[in-house]
């Protein structure tokens, strides 16, 4: 059989952490873009850098701060532990904390830069009818952005399926728990068992062709409109 039981695991372990992931960045990358996009606050250039900064950063260096910061002796460790959550390290949550971390700018970068487009004009239309605000935002930058939340969530679901190295330095190699599919092609590599290592891989290929597929589909409808 090309595939294994621990392949299918890993497959199922993937599309879990990125599905969560992509809903959790959507939530808080959302509020962050729109700031971005709107404040003129001197603290505007050092967020977005720090935002930014997984576009640069080796994974590897990522994965090992975080893996400092949520062991024994860092502060978020100690802060689970003091909850009685436990340490994040070798735990599913830890690799959403790592890959929601990662996968960051592909969600508000899109984010604000549609937000970017919209400009200021909707919301003084709607700001002249006495709408507040929140619903500004709700029935007014919500809609018109629609475009960028679609890109935002195709980018941070592919993002978090492909990565590599954060995971393994947060999660390990925890079969079930915490092995995904990029993880589960290095183990077939190593073990010399290239058919396995070719199903996954190749698999791995014509998903990332797909997703791409759809972002190019996604900016084209929206041009024609």
């Amino acid at each position: 059989m090309p595939l294994t039981s621990a392949d299918f695991a890993a497959i199922r372990l993937t599309l879990e952490l990125a599905t969560v992931t992509t809903l959790i960045l959507l939530v808080i990358g959302t509020p962050i873009a729109w700031w971005l996009s709107r404040t003129q606050s001197w603290f505007k250039g050092p967020v977005g850098a720090i935002v930014a900064l997984p576009l640069v950063l080796p994974p590897t260096v990522i994965g090992f701060y975080l893996l400092v910061a949520m062991g024994p002796n860092g502060f978020v460790g100690q802060f689970t532990e003091s909850l009685g959550l436990g340490r994040l390290p070798f735990s599913f949550a830890g690799l959403v904390v790592g890959s929601v971390i990662y996968s960051l700018p592909f969600v508000v970068q899109p984010l604000q830069n549609a937000f970017d487009a919209i400009g200021p004009r909707p919301l003084e239309a709607a700001a002249t009818l006495r709408a507040s605000p929140l619903d500004c935002f709700f029935t007014v930058v919500l809609p018109l952005a629609k475009p960028g939340f679609i890109t935002a969530s195709i980018l941070g679901f592919a993002h978090t399926v492909g990565e590599f190295g954060v995971v393994l330095m947060i999660g390990g190699n925890i079969p079930e728990k915490t092995r995904v599919v990029s993880v589960q092609i290095f183990d077939h590599v190593e073990a010399m068992e290239y058919a396995q290592a070719h199903w996954l891989a190749g698999g791995m290929v014509v998903f990332s062709f797909v997703v791409l597929l759809a972002l190019y589909a996604s900016r084209r409808r929206t041009t024609w409109s």
